[in-house]
């Protein structure tokens, strides 16, 4: 369901920024749908894991230890396909913040803060994968995103966009 939000909302952003620069647009609706589908498919491994404890899998044959082995394994698929979702979830704000930076009915400073968003999603993605046992690495870009993207959400619903002609949205 969150897979199916997000995408809709990437839609709903696409279609707000394509005046200012159509081919960023379809970069950002790409790298984003891409995301989806990578999150989509790392759930997989988890309905697998949930599967061993179904009779009619045959799974009795295996002992114990064998299903907790195969059901970690599951879980961690998962996470990495979950992180590995983020990696495009993280280079998808790079053309959106271009595109909220050069518009001229967002705030620049929100683009700023989305491209900003981006290096720490990269950030974070190369900490999970690479230092693990490293987790405050990504604190200082986890404040970052949330002012950048709860701030981008908030002002898109408080103020919202003025109706402008399509050549004033190119900067």
């Amino acid at each position: 369901m969150s897979a199916l939000v997000f995408a809709l909302t990437a839609w709903a952003l696409y279609v707000l920024l394509r005046p200012i620069d159509e081919n960023l647009a379809l970069l950002f609706l790409l790298l984003n749908g891409i995301g989806v589908a990578v999150q989509c498919a790392s759930m997989l491994p988890l309905l697998s894991a949930m599967l061993q404890t179904d009779p009619a899998s045959h799974m009795q044959a295996y002992s114990a230890a064998q299903l907790e082995g195969l059901a970690h394994l599951s879980i961690n698929t998962y996470k990495t396909g979950f992180v590995t979702a983020q990696l495009f979830y993280g280079t998808w704000l790079f053309p959106l913040g271009y595109l909220v930076y050069k518009s001229k009915f967002l705030p620049r400073f929100l683009g700023v803060l989305l491209m900003l968003d981006g290096i720490g999603v990269l950030i974070w993605f190369l900490q999970v994968l690479l230092m693990p046992a490293h987790p405050a690495i990504k604190y200082p870009g986890l404040a970052v995103s949330f002012i950048a993207e709860v701030g981008l959400g908030l002002w898109l619903l408080f103020k919202g966009v003025n109706d402008v002609d399509t050549e004033d949205l190119k900067g």
